[in-house]
Parts: structure tokens; sequence; C-alpha cells
């Protein structure tokens, strides 16, 4: 009985401990010189849309895909709401497929392929930025991504602990995370390589 109390105690401070990483790690500042290929904006806050147009009207990237758009949004509604120029009227794009992270990263990653972009700056908020970069690197391995982490109004990371919805934000924010570092290491272990589906018939041109 000791023994899996010793357990159980070890792995709840495991648990513990790594949520205080995840807290103190959470990128906070940014690159004053920030540039990429592309720039996408993960919807969910204001400022994360402001920052991402303010980057593209700058000059700091070739197009911007605003990621997770609702369906009923239009690019009209966007401009005003995050003070778009001219650039935005020219190089941004809206997609409406993703729901979630890992819609975020799918829907990136087709954009990014179209126009043969390399490298990426990531715009969304601190606490989402860990498991975004998760998804994001599982799903485009070969591209550079940027991060251009952004803090809410209404979230306070200088006190997160004095604060009972902040606390849970980023607690939630941490289970959701390792769910996504976990997931997206498994799924990289256990798909085929090129070679692997080629042998089982999937790539091998049918036969005359």
């Amino acid at each position: 009985m000791r023994i899996v109390l010793r357990i159980v105690l070890g792995l709840a401070c495991a648990y513990v401990a790594g949520f205080l990483l995840f807290v103190l790690s959470l990128p906070r500042m940014k690159a004053s010189e920030t540039r990429a290929d592309g720039i996408v904006a993960l919807t969910g806050g204001d400022e994360r849309l402001r920052s991402a147009v303010a980057l593209l009207e700058r000059g700091a990237a070739q197009r911007l895909l605003i990621s997770g758009v609702h369906p009923s949004t239009t690019k009209a509604e966007l401009r005003v709401l995050s003070h778009g120029g001219e650039r935005f009227d020219c190089c941004a794009d809206l997609g409406y497929e993703a729901a979630d992270t890992r819609g975020n990263a799918e829907e990136t990653a087709e954009w990014a392929h179209d126009h043969n972009y390399q490298s990426l700056i990531v715009v969304t908020s601190s606490y989402h930025m860990p498991r975004s970069l998760t998804e994001f690197a599982a799903a485009m391995p070969d591209e550079r991504l940027v991060p251009y982490p952004v803090e809410p109004s209404d979230v306070d990371l200088t006190g997160w602990w004095h604060d009972p919805g902040t606390l849970h934000l980023l607690h939630s924010e941490y289970v959701k995370y390792l769910a996504s570092f976990v997931i997206t290491r498994f799924e990289n272990h256990t798909q085929p390589s090129p070679q692997d589906r080629s042998a089982f018939g999937r790539d091998r041109p049918a036969s005359s």
C-alpha cells in the first residue's frame, strides 16, 4: 500500500511541477524583427487578429491566413475589426474549415503548401502557443515556425495564481497541451513511411 501511495504522490508532484514549468515557460516576448514567408492568426481573440494584421501591414510577410473563421464572418467585417489597410485587402486569406487547434494546423499546412511557403509567423495567445506549435510542427515538420505570442487583456499571467479564472484557463490548456504532445508523438511513430506505404500498394502504380 505504501508503494502505491508513493507512486501516486510522485506522479502528483511531477504533474504539479510540469504545470508550473508550463506556465513559467510560456512565451512572453515578441521578436522585434519578425520576418517569414507567411503569417497565420488563430482566431480566438481580437488581440490575435489585430497583431497579425499589423504584422502584415508593415510587411513582415507576403500573406496572412486567418484560420478558424466563423462561416458567417466576412472579410469586410474582419477588416474593420482588425484595422486592416491595403495589404489586408490584397493579401489576407480567410480559412473557414478549422474548428480546433489541430484543424488550424491542417488548414495552415494546406495554405502554406499552396503558396510554397517555408516559414510562418504563428500568432496566438501566449498560453495557447505551446499546443499550437506542437500541432503545427506535426503537420508541417519542415516549416520554420516563428512564434508571435499575444497576451489577452483579460488574462493576467503575472499574478495567475491569485485569479481562479486564469488558473483554471492555464490548467485546462496544460491538460490539452499534454494530450496534444502525446498524441502527435504517437502518430509520428505509428505513421508509415513513404517506403512502407509503397510496399503496401498505396503509392504503387496500378498494374496493367
